[in-house]
Parts: C-alpha cells; structure tokens; sequence
C-alpha cells in the first residue's frame, strides 16, 4: 500500500534525497572553515557567530515574501519550473568553496549563500509537498508527507556519513557540488508537470497589467487566508505552536554548532556523530511510529510529547556540564522532530480543500518570521556567555533561553481543539450562498 502511494513521488523523492545529502554532507566542515577562515585559529569568535546570525535575519526577512510569491507561481506556471529553479541556486556557493576557503571566498560563500537560501530555503519543501498533493490522493496525503519529512531526516544521515566516512584528502565540496548539479538534470529529465498552464488570456495582456494583477491577488490571498486563520480556533492556536516552536528551534540551530565548538572543543567528527544519532531514529520514526501510532493517539497527544522532548533537548545542551551529556539529550530528538509533520497534519485538517496551498504559504511565512526574530537575541546572549565577560558561568544559558520559547508552545498545544471545520464552513456557505448572487452582480 505504501509503496503505491509513493510510486507517483518516485522522481521527485530521488532528486530531493540528493539534494539534502549534498547540503547535509558539508555542515559538519563548514564550522571549521569559518573558524580557520575568520577566527585566526581561535576555536571561536564573534565574527563567525554574527556572521550566522546575520543570515538568519537576511534569509528569514525576505522569505517571508518570497517563500509564498514562489508558491503562487507555482500554482500559476507549474511545480516543475519552480523546483528546477529553487534547486539550481545552490550550486553556486559550493562552486567557491570547492574552489578555495580563504577569508575571501568564504565571506562571497555567505553572500551567494544567503541569496540561495532565500530562494531555495523553505521553497524546495513547500512546492514538493505541493506536488505530492497533486498526484496523491486525500486520503494517503498524511503517509506520503511522513515519508517525504522522514527521506529529509534520512538524507541528513547519509550526509553525515559521507562527511565523516570520505577520505581527509578529498575535497567533500566537489563531492557535494556533483551531486547538487545532477538534481536539476534529474528534475529536466524525468520529474512530470502536475499544473497546467493557464495560457490564453495573460499571455496577451501588457508586461505592467500582469504585474498590477498578480499583485491584487496576492494582497487578496493574504487577506483571506489571514480571515480564515483568525475564524478558526485550530488554525490560530497552531500558528501560535508553530510560531514559538520555529522561535527556538531556529535559534538552538542557529548557535549549536559553535557553542559546542567552543563549550567542548567539538570538532567536525563529533558534531556528526550527533546529527547521526538523531537522524537515524527520526528515520523510524517518522516513517513507521507516527503512522502507527497517530490512529490510536491522535495529533494533540503526539504533538504535546514531541513538544515536551523538544524543551528537554535544549535544557539538556543548555545545563551540560560534560560533552557526554550531549549525547544524552540526542534521543529526544527522535522525539521533537515529530513536531513538524503532526503540525502540517493538524493544518491540513483544520482547513479546506480550497485553502491547503495558501495555508502551506502563509506558515511557511510564520516560520520564517520566527528564523527572522530568533537571531537577534540569541547571537549576541550566545556570544556573551561564550565570552570572558559573562555574567556568571553558563555557556549555554541562551540554548535554555530558547527552551522557554518551546514552553509555550507546549502549553498552546495543550489548549489546541482539534475540530474538522467542514461541517461550521458548509453551513456558513449555506447560508452565504443567497447573498452571493446579489454580491456578484455588483462586480
């Protein structure tokens, strides 16, 4: 049955797969080339941690525009294009690194880098599960996006194992960008358009009337996918959940790498082996435990205990007092990586079958938002508690700063009515429906 569902994703899922184990395989390295190119052989400073953050606030700033502009094209010109495109733009930073890693070069890998992940970022995953919905039925849309979130977690682990497996001598950026350039290829060659082109009437009409019309509908489709989120209880509690859950998150990931690196003297090996741990039982996960469990447990429940692991995780990297404890909190990331799907889940059920993509857009954008915001507090408070000049003895108190944000979360999911909006929509249609003709012989 499973694999059924899956055999119309085939061409997109072996793309996506190569593509997030190319990204995947050089983050492990990447900590310490900004450390040698920036730091002057110092195992942390400020300049690498600003420099994150930086491209955090830059990436989470514009792709709240841009992750939602990039869906609606894809409704309008096709997922294919779109994918060809958000999937291309990554090459070109692996292309400098693979080419020298000198201040220089590293500096113009960030810029290019914060450029493609403005694009790219967020995009390449919305437009997939947006293609998925095309040619998956209703009913078998929940197994296909769990296995579509759990290939993500197993990439990362084969990235992984690539990154710490390959020999010291091969240069890891010319492996990863001939894996990047043949995801596009792939894509041209064998990924199937799913959208039909609305040619005829907007083909003929002036270059500026198209933009004056794309830009109404846009400002329409914000305007009433926010009507629909503050009308429905579940959807706004959710925005809330996923809001506070992004916050922290974003930020733990944003400062863990160097925090480690300079709280343990974590260096590219270790780091994978943590990544690995959690990759490799988010893959179970995702892929087998939340399909079983989900019919018997439910959302709420499922997304209350991954929330809850997840503020366990961060206090338990925050108050570590040796590197193994570390490897403690590993674990519950098998746990709070469920958050995510459970959470589409949720959206997906709270809202119509008319609004799903609008409703993919405008999250997406909540999560950006909170990539946006978390940098802001957590470069500068990780950098100072890292510092000589830290106010008391916690290099991690900006990681249990975050947990707080999660916190909340848990109790927004704890208030969080899980109700299927068909029944309240179709009779407010009912009884809209006898001033709609009247409203539409106005326009």
């Amino acid at each position: 049955m499973r694999m059924r569902v899956l055999k119309p994703l085939v061409h997109l899922l072996v793309p996506l797969c190569v593509h997030w184990i190319a990204e995947e395989m050089s983050k492990p390295m990447l900590v310490d080339i900004t450390t040698n190119a920036l730091c002057d052989g110092q195992s942390s400073c400020s300049q690498s941690i600003y420099i994150n953050g930086l491209q955090h606030t830059v990436v989470g700033i514009l792709q709240m525009a841009v992750v939602p502009f990039l869906g609606q094209l894809s409704d309008d010109y096709g997922r294919k294009p779109l994918l060809l495109l958000t999937s291309s733009t990554t090459i070109i930073p692996f292309v400098l690194l693979a080419i020298n890693k000198s201040k220089g070069f590293v500096y113009a890998y960030y810029v290019t880098q914060t450029i493609s992940y403005i694009i790219s970022q967020g995009s390449i995953f919305c437009i997939s599960i947006a293609y998925a919905a095309d040619v998956v039925d209703e009913t078998n849309r929940a197994t296909a996006f769990s296995w579509i979130t759990g290939l993500f977690s197993a990439s990362h682990v084969l990235g992984d194992l690539v990154s710490r497996f390959l020999h010291e001598d091969y240069n890891i950026f010319q492996a990863a960008l001939c894996l990047l350039i043949f995801v596009p290829l792939y894509m041209a060659l064998h990924l199937v358009e799913t959208v039909a082109s609305d040619g005829g009437v907007e083909q003929s009409l002036p270059c500026t009337s198209k933009v004056k019309k794309f830009c109404r509908e846009q400002c329409y489709c914000v305007r009433s996918t926010l009507e629909v989120v503050i009308s429905s209880p579940t959807l706004k509690c959710a925005c809330l959940v996923f809001f506070f859950y992004q916050l922290g998150m974003s930020g733990i990931d944003s400062v863990l790498p160097h925090y480690l690196k300079a709280a343990f003297g974590f260096g590219e090996n270790p780091f994978s082996e943590i990544l690995m741990a959690v990759g490799a039982g988010s893959i179970v996960s995702q892929m087998v435990v939340l399909p079983l469990v989900n019919p018997f447990a439910g959302e709420k429940v499922i997304l209350c205990i991954a929330l809850l692991a997840s503020i366990v995780y961060a206090l338990l990297y925050g108050l570590a007092w040796a590197s193994w404890v570390t490897y403690l909190g590993a674990p519950f990331g098998v746990i709070y990586i469920l958050v995510i799907p459970v959470i589409y889940a949720v959206i997906s059920r709270a809202s119509s079958s008319d609004d799903q993509g609008k409703m993919l857009g405008f999250f997406a954008g909540v999560q950006s938002l909170a990539s946006l915001l978390s940098p802001f507090a957590m470069s500068p408070l990780t950098n100072w508690f890292l510092s000589e000049n830290a106010p008391f003895n916690c290099k991690g108190f900006s990681i249990i700063c975050a947990s707080l944000c999660m916190t909340v979360a848990l109790c927004c999911a704890c208030a969080l009515k899980l109700e299927t909006p068909w029944k309240k929509f179709s009779e407010d249609d009912d009884e809209e429906n006898t001033e709609t003709p009247l409203l539409t012989s106005f326009h």
